[in-house]
């Protein structure tokens, strides 16, 4: 660090900025990142890009046949490509900027400015071209999630053309009304908001945002061949262990990071994470053992993404039991949601983006605002001391229903409109062949000079898994 070009200040006050340094406070002379938080942050963004690559490309692609699991491998690192593309043109201008309570300005374009110099407005001792960089890594892993809904029956150049689009219409707006310095939603830090909601790590950014265009979208696209006649189980639960691995250890980027500094706050949310997560992988696997007589291990790994899709917007609001509480409920909710709801209705969601992000993000949306204190982040008592404890919830309620408006709506215009250009999905015979084939031309795996390898069906379980195949199969249990 060093002293600003004046070189005018007195011994106390730059006593005084070394100590903001340490608690994270706002400098009064001070105008250069801070090596320690810079650290932390740099290393955040590297563990957020690990939850998408390779980490939720593993998770999806040990769920599918293996017939299509480059598919979905392409699908997240397209993401990542066409995402960061976006993001340096117009994306992190569109979100933090300064501009609207809808949407930011066009300063940052370019990323144009976007230096080693914080932006007092996101973080005091961060450059802000970490801090861009950091953000980037959640504009990607959010339209990746929605690759799970539509597994195995989409093509590659719509899914493309519509998450680009989707980035427009949903995230960059949403994103900017929740975290942007004037944002509509943004009831931490915008004074003036609209909603004086509250999302520490993306509840309803990502999640929320993510699992219902999953659920949208997955309408649009139709169910997969044979869906509801044959049972579809996933090819490798042993790469699907190693991604649920992956999210958790990247996890802590995703919620620790967004403190922005190596603080308390942020030694909160990675303590709350761990929490959350060891209960609901915990919780979700006794239920099966309670009702199916086996806990299995994708009830352990789904169970553990949902205890971190819950607690993700409170990670940073909420003490160690509030964290406890909220992984009991993300073991059981999202469970009912992926082997009861779907069932009853119908839907085919692959890889039940919807039953984990959209039930477990709405579920940890709502709960946020019941269960922040200030007693975790002192900052929930400059503008909503009038709110915690009391109806910061009804708060929640409304950011909730902005986001429900957005990602539905959004989701349902453009997934018509691509339909319309391009085409959602391939002919029947190219989806029996496999869209690694057919969007591709590769394959994940060759035969042997035997002609194959068998793969032993597991028994039970939550995604696309449920009941042995000698067992008729119903929509959404042992089908999707």
């Amino acid at each position: 660090m060093e002293p600003d070009i004046t070189g005018q200040a007195d011994l106390a006050t730059r006593v005084a900025d070394l100590e903001a340094y340490v608690t994270n406070g706002a400098p009064k002379v001070l105008a250069s990142s801070g090596p320690g938080h810079n650290a932390w942050m740099m290393t955040s963004a590297a563990l957020v890009l690990f939850m998408t690559l390779p980490g939720l490309a593993l998770f999806y692609g040990g769920l599918v046949r293996r017939k299509n699991v480059l598919s979905v491998m392409a699908q997240c690192l397209g993401c990542a490509g066409f995402v960061t593309i976006l993001w340096w043109l117009v994306g992190y201008t569109l979100v933090f900027d300064a501009g609207s309570p809808f949407l930011g300005g066009m300063k940052f374009a370019l990323l144009r400015g976007v230096g080693a110099a914080p932006n007092a407005n996101y973080g005091a001792w961060v450059s802000q071209s970490v801090f861009s960089m950091y953000q980037l890594m959640f504009a990607i892993i959010t339209p990746a999630l929605i690759v799970g809904a539509i597994a195995e029956r989409m093509k590659y150049s719509a899914l493309m053309a519509f998450l680009v689009a989707w980035m427009f219409v949903v995230y960059f707006p949403l994103a900017h009304m929740i975290w942007g310095v004037d944002g509509f939603m943004n009831g931490l830090s915008n004074p003036h908001a609209g909603i004086r909601a509250i999302d520490f790590a993306g509840g309803t950014v990502v999640h929320m945002s993510s699992g219902w265009s999953a659920l949208v979208l997955c309408l649009l696209v139709g169910k997969r061949r044979g869906f509801g006649q044959r049972a579809f189980y996933p090819h490798s639960l042993v790469l699907t262990m190693v991604g649920t691995g992956m999210l958790w250890v990247g996890w802590y980027g995703f919620n620790a990071g967004s403190a922005v500094a190596a603080d308390g706050i942020a030694a909160n949310a990675f303590m709350a994470t761990t929490l959350a997560t060891a209960v609901g992988c915990v919780t979700w696997p006794t239920i099966e053992w309670a009702t199916r007589g086996k806990p299995t291990v994708l009830g352990l790994c789904s169970g553990a993404v949902a205890g971190l899709v819950v607690i993700t917007p409170a990670s940073g609001f909420v003490t160690a039991t509030g964290a406890v509480v909220i992984g009991l409920l993300a073991g059981a909710v999202p469970y009912l949601a992926v082997t009861k709801l779907k069932s009853v209705i119908g839907y085919d969601d692959a890889l039940d983006t919807f039953g984990v992000h959209g039930v477990g993000g709405t579920l940890g949306a709502l709960v946020t605002g019941l269960l922040a204190t200030p007693e975790a982040n002192p900052n929930l008592s400059t503008n909503l001391a009038g709110l915690i404890g009391k109806t910061l919830w009804l708060e929640q309620l409304k950011a909730m229903g902005l986001t429900l408006v957005l990602a539905i709506g959004g989701t349902f215009v453009l997934g018509i409109l691509v339909q319309k250009v391009i085409g959602l999905r391939p002919d029947s015979e190219s989806e029996e062949d496999g869209l690694d084939l057919v969007d591709h031309g590769e394959a994940g795996y060759h035969l042997d000079d035997a002609g194959g390898f068998e793969v032993h069906e597991p028994q039970t379980g939550g995604h696309g898994m449920g009941r042995p195949a000698s067992e008729s199969a119903e929509p959404g249990i042992g089908s999707g």
